[in-house]
Order: structure tokens, then sequence, then C-alpha cells
């Protein structure tokens, strides 16, 4: 699930905290402890928005019951539309021992989260997919998974209460939802019926050549950081290094560490990777200027002999 675009993001992170802070003390394995402990709490946040899912559903089925026992209650409130509540997927969501292992393992709950529920809940109530959902003649599997597919997609991803309820449960999560949630849809997709309880959730990581990636990237960054600099410098000259902006820097030296220590990942897919953070986590500028300082190092480093890249050939 932890791919290696969120294992750069997570690393320049660290890095940005780790070298803005008063670190002085920090070893490189304390601060790689660091970037890991994020990582585990990023692959909490699967598992606790995916119950999110649950527990929405159970709200909205204690609400049912509370209108069936009113006093007076309408033919409507006694007769329901229960589709919503007895969604297919959801029922085996449930039941999916990965899943509630890791709840119970790792204490993951909404129970202090009602406000956000009812506004979720009262959101889906109020859209258009799900009107056309419960008013269709049937339903099969695929449908009851759509309408998940959808809610996370246009609802859970684009919700502030949610945005700041989950901040305020871990700071790990800030910046995490909109790629979590994407991992979650895909796990949606991948989701049969017949796999019953043990329908198999995203691992943390794909393989464990991603979590050498992430230790050797770091451990590469935190090494040669002053030769790092020093290169930017030397392509920068036009530039006072302490003018141009921190995460810029920052970001430049990320991207050395893995153009020059993994001669497999081809130069314009790390590139691409670093301009793309840039622009997302630094300045407006920030991802010509990158693209531009870090083109003049590659072609200065080829002519070095300090940049050779692998053709690696697959079947």
């Amino acid at each position: 699930m932890i791919n290696r675009v969120l294992l750069r993001i997570k690393i320049v992170q660290i890095l940005y905290a780790y070298f803005k802070g008063e670190n002085g003390d920090k070893t490189a394995l304390m601060v790689e402890k660091e970037l890991f402990f994020s990582i585990e709490k990023t692959y909490d946040l699967y598992y606790h928005l995916l119950n999110l899912a649950i527990v929405i559903t159970d709200y909205v089925e204690q609400k049912i019951e509370s209108k069936k026992n009113k006093l007076l209650p309408t033919y409507d409130e006694i007769n329901p539309n229960t589709r919503f509540v007895d969604n297919s997927f959801i029922a085996q969501l449930r039941i999916n021992t990965q899943l509630q292992s890791r709840l119970n393992q790792r204490k993951l709950s909404w129970v202090n989260d009602s406000d956000v529920i009812k506004e979720l809940s009262e959101e889906i109530f109020a859209c258009d997919f799900y009107q056309e959902y419960m008013e269709k003649d049937q339903v099969d599997y695929n449908d009851d998974k759509e309408i998940w597919r959808k809610i996370f997609k246009r609802i859970f991803l684009c919700n502030e209460s949610l945005d700041e309820s989950l901040e305020e449960q871990s700071i790990f999560w800030t910046d995490d939802v909109e790629i979590v949630i994407s991992f979650i849809i895909k796990t949606i997709k991948r989701f049969d019926l017949e796999n019953g309880s043990e329908q198999d959730l995203l691992p943390m990581f794909k393989d464990d050549e991603d979590a050498e990636f992430a230790k050797k990237l770091l451990h590469g960054v935190m090494k040669d950081i002053d030769f790092f600099k020093e290169i930017i410098d030397k392509h920068t000259q036009n530039w006072e290094l302490d003018r141009i902006a921190f995460m810029d820097i920052l970001i430049m030296e990320v991207a050395l560490s893995e153009l020059i220590n993994f001669p497999t990942i081809p130069v314009n897919v790390t590139l691409n990777e670093y301009i793309e953070i840039a622009k997302k986590y630094s300045t407006e500028k920030s991802g010509p200027f990158i693209n531009g300082v870090l083109d003049n190092i590659v072609d200065a480093l080829k002519k070095e002999n300090k940049l050779i890249k692998v053709v690696v050939f697959t079947k």
C-alpha cells in the first residue's frame, strides 16, 4: 500500500522536521525510526477510514430504529428502505479478519467523533448518487461496492470536518487522506464476495524492496548532505542559498540521493517525482526552478561519470 510516491513525500517531511528542528543529538537510525513510525500511522489511517464506512452504516441503522420506536411513527418510518444498511459490501467488510485485528490491536475508533459521523451521513443522504442507489428496482454486489467507492471519492475526500478530525487525532494524518483514499478505492475494487471474511486488504508494503528503498534513500541524504549542498550551490551561483526556499533545497538533496544511489531508477522518473513534490509542498515557482537546476546537475554528473544508470530488462 505504501508506495514509493508516498515514501518520497514521507522522507522529505521527516528530513524537513529534522533539519529545521534542534536535532543535533539525533542519529540517522533515530530519524529512520521516526520515518517508519510515520509510515505505520499512515497504514493505521487506511484501516481507520475503512472502518468509517461501517461506523456510518451503524449510525444510519440506529437512526432508522430510533424512528421506528417513536410514539407515533409514520408509515415510512415503520417500513423504511434499508438498502443502505443492508449493503453486502459493508456486511463483508464488517467481518473482515484483517480489519478487525488491526482495529483492536491499534485501538482505532470513531467513538469521539459523533458530530463528524452525523455530518457525513447527512451529506451522503443529500447526494444524487445516493438517491439513485436507493431508488433502483434492485441492486447487486457491484452496486453495493460502487456506492461506497463514490462516497469515499466524492464525500470523504472533500469534507473539511473529517480533515479537521483526522488532524486532531494524529499529526501524521494531515497530508495523507487523499492518497490513502485512493488506496481504499483500489481495495473496494478488489473485494470479491466469495472471499468472505478472508478478503485480503492491502499490505503495508508491496514487498521488502520498498522498505529498503526508504531506508537507503533516507540514509543517503543524511550521509552525503554536505556533498549535495556543494553540488546545488555550484549550480545555483546566481542565487544565494539562504534566499532559496529551504524546502526547494531539501527536495533537490533527496532527489540527488536517489539519482546517485539508485542506478536502476531512470533519471526522468526521479526528476518527475520530485518536481511533483515541489509543486505540492513548496512555492508556485519551485517546480520549474528545481527542474532546471536538477537538469543541469544531471548533465554535469554524467560528464564526470558520477551518475551511472543501469537498464533493467524484464521478461
